[in-house]
């Protein structure tokens, strides 16, 4: 601008000393042919300052390869905006109009247009990026299928909007610092399939209908849910189910056993679990782990265990069993691992005493006393003491399958990806 005002001056300069002359009777006026006749005449100027180049009024238009990722970009742009830590860069990628190549977002063809092209899924795992709240992000996000955000620092509570989104059937917002109730808008999204909030701060209890919902993963652990466990517990269809490191209470239901065609890994462990270890525990016949350690449960461990017959990994350390280890269980021909220490059993028979050697059975700090590593017998004696017992005794004994052959070729156990293993 003061280059402007320097210009206009320059030229009122040179006007006077042409035309006045003309006004007064000693000058006589004289026509200048060229420039240069003129400029002979001024006096010399200072030279120009440079001036910068200003940007464009108007800024150059985004062009979009579909309208439904020019109606993402202003959503993207406002999520990134509330970012507060980037220690990794990833949103210096955001940047422009080929959202596709942003860092952690892909795109495909939607359900309802195959001509068109959309955002499809988001992938932050690990990207360790801080912001407030995702809310008014993925719930904005129409054609977004899968959202994966396992280790950030993202907070808030999960907007109910999230109901919205009719295409999304994974969803992970795993270790991170969400709180509030749990989110009950998931149980209205039919195509959910992969439902994991797990190391947050999720409080309140679980509805019950989360588990009648055709989940295939189930990942609930390691949160602040207080409750009794539900009673419609195995009527999950979920292959992987942790609830591990809450304060669930009472005892394991009987519906366990209706989960027997699909229940693969199920992980109790660190609760307030209570009760006896119920019979139908056996039918979980493609079970490969299941760990229920570190709770309250009593009394004897029951013999349909020994139907378990693709179990790998079998955890009852840390509770308050007793009794005999059922030699039908030490027969299980897939067991690695065995850990029923920190009880109070007193009988072992010899198929059991083999997996104790060759490291399988875990029996430390029972009351065994023929056994190394043992409770003391005052700490036995006192537990004795308070007779304990449970419903049904005799169901402590049935078997509801043929017992399982003692020799069985070893199966490889399901290597479920690492997000999905609770370590």
């Amino acid at each position: 601008m003061g280059s402007f005002f320097l210009l206009i001056n320059r030229f009122l300069h040179a006007l006077l000393i042409i035309i006045l002359p003309c006004f007064c009777t000693s000058v006589i006026c004289t026509n200048f042919e060229s420039p240069a006749q003129l400029s002979s005449l001024l006096p010399p100027l200072p030279p120009l300052p440079l001036i910068p180049a200003l940007p464009p009024i108007i800024p150059e238009l985004l062009n979009f390869t579909d309208q439904r990722l020019a109606l993402v970009y202003p959503i993207i742009n406002a999520f990134k905006n509330t970012i507060t830590s980037d220690p990794l860069g990833i949103t210096q990628t955001w940047v422009g109009s080929d959202i596709c190549t942003y860092k952690g977002f892909y795109c495909d063809r939607p359900p309802d247009n195959q001509s068109a092209f959309a955002l499809a899924s988001i992938d932050f795992n690990g990207f360790q990026l801080s912001a407030p709240s995702i809310d008014g992000f993925i719930d904005q996000l129409p054609d977004l299928a899968l959202f994966h955000a396992n280790s950030n620092n993202f907070s808030g509570i999960i907007s109910p909007k999230i109901a919205n989104l009719k295409y999304l059937y994974e969803l992970d917002i795993s270790n991170n610092n969400f709180f509030g109730p749990f989110p009950t808008a998931v149980l209205t999204m039919n195509n959910l399939s992969f439902l994991d909030i797990r190391f947050n701060s999720f409080t309140g209890s679980v509805p019950p209908q989360i588990f009648k919902k055709t989940l295939d993963v189930l990942f609930i652990n390691n949160n602040k849910f207080i409750q009794k466990l539900p009673d419609n517990l195995g009527a999950t269809p979920a292959r992987y189910l942790t609830l591990a490191n809450n304060k669930f209470t009472g005892p394991i239901p009987k519906s366990i056993g209706s989960a027997s065609s699909t229940l693969i890994e199920a992980l109790l462990m660190n609760n307030l679990i209570t009760g006896c270890i119920p019979y139908e525990l056996g039918f979980l016949k493609d079970a490969t782990l299941f760990d229920a350690g570190n709770n309250q449960l009593t009394g004897p461990l029951p013999c349909s265990l020994g139907c378990l017959e693709k179990i790998e990994q079998l955890n009852f350390a840390g509770n308050f069993l007793y009794g005999k280890v059922p030699e039908v269980v030490c027969e299980l021909g897939n067991l690695a691992n065995l850990s029923l220490s920190n009880n109070y059993f007193t009988m072992v028979g010899p198929i059991c005493r083999k997996l104790i050697k060759s490291g399988v059975l875990d029996l430390r700090k029972n009351c065994i006393r023929d056994l190394a590593d043992q409770r003391s017998v005052e700490e036995c004696a006192s537990f004795s003491s308070h007779p304990r017992s449970c419903l049904h005794p005799e169901s402590f004994s049935f078997m509801p399958c043929k017992v399982p052959p003692k020799a069985k070729e070893h199966l490889d156990s399901y290597a479920a990806p690492s997000r999905h293993r609770l370590m």
